[in-house]
């Protein structure tokens, strides 16, 4: 699919469109984490698109989704999110948000309820950036900008992956992969998703207000939003089911993938 015009930006959306005989079949739409793509899930939509219709959203700025000039705040994303449920007319849609795309999730879930089925949140967190992270953060992102990733992708790689998978065969393809998409999107829009990361307000005071069926999935070796923080997110949302993957860092999707296929698979299901 093209890039498509919401909230006065352009956003590109991969949709596989509903699978051969099941013209009706619900929609499943996938928010991925900074520095990534909707394609951090491929495996899992591979997985679903017989049985689901499959969306992934690349925010402003990264994968294929031009640079804009603003927007790059979480509530903005989260508009741009609910523009594409409602233009595609997939609502009411099953949405699964990794760390960014958890940040939109949640925002979705407390005020946009009638677009979701149910929600699964990955490797996220609903309060601030940690005081302790935003000034580094905030540096890299300003070498970034300058010099690309390559000077600090040993600083970052290990914030994105978990050891466990760093310490795999396959690893070397897939943190290759991830590099060669940053390097396709431009500096200026990914610098201004990183600083709408850095500088996001909380959501936790909202998370009262869902009641969609809500999931919580987070990695032991994450570091980047650990155990601790999901255990937040299920703790603050009705009847929300945490689940932690072992070995998996803050990219699950990538470093599991058959785990986190199996998790998502069972809970739309279920929904």
């Amino acid at each position: 699919m093209p890039v498509i015009e919401v909230n006065g930006a352009q956003v590109h959306v991969e949709d596989t469109g509903a699978p051969a005989g099941h013209p009706d079949a619900p929609a499943i739409v996938f928010g991925h984490g900074l520095l990534f793509s909707g394609r951090m899930f491929a495996a899992q939509v591979e997985r679903l698109r017989d049985r689901y219709r499959c969306v992934t959203i690349d925010w402003r700025g990264q994968g294929k989704s031009p640079a804009a000039p603003d927007g790059y705040d979480m509530d903005t994303l989260a508009e741009d999110a609910a523009a594409v449920i409602e233009g595609l007319a997939a609502g009411p849609v099953h949405y699964v948000g990794l760390s960014m795309g958890g940040f939109v999730g949640m925002r979705l879930g407390a005020r946009r309820p009638e677009l979701l089925r149910s929600l699964t949140l990955l490797d996220t967190s609903a309060g601030p950036e940690d005081p302790d992270k935003v000034s580094k953060y905030r540096t890299l992102a300003k070498v970034y900008r300058v010099l690309g990733l390559g000077p600090v992708r040993s600083q970052v790689e290990p914030i994105m992956f978990g050891p466990t998978f760093l310490a795999s065969p396959i690893a070397k393809q897939h943190t290759d992969a991830w590099m060669s998409g940053v390097r396709a999107a431009k500096r200026a829009g990914v610098a201004k998703a990183i600083y709408g990361v850095t500088d996001r307000e909380p959501i936790l005071p909202e998370l009262g207000r869902i009641t969609t069926p809500t999931l919580v999935i987070v990695g032991d070796e994450d570091v980047a939003t650990p155990l601790a923080k999901a255990e937040v997110i299920a703790g603050a949302i009705a009847g929300a089911r945490l689940e932690v993957v072992t070995g998996s860092g803050h990219s699950s999707t990538i470093e599991q993938p058959d785990r986190l296929g199996e998790l998502i698979e069972t809970f739309v299901d279920q929904h």
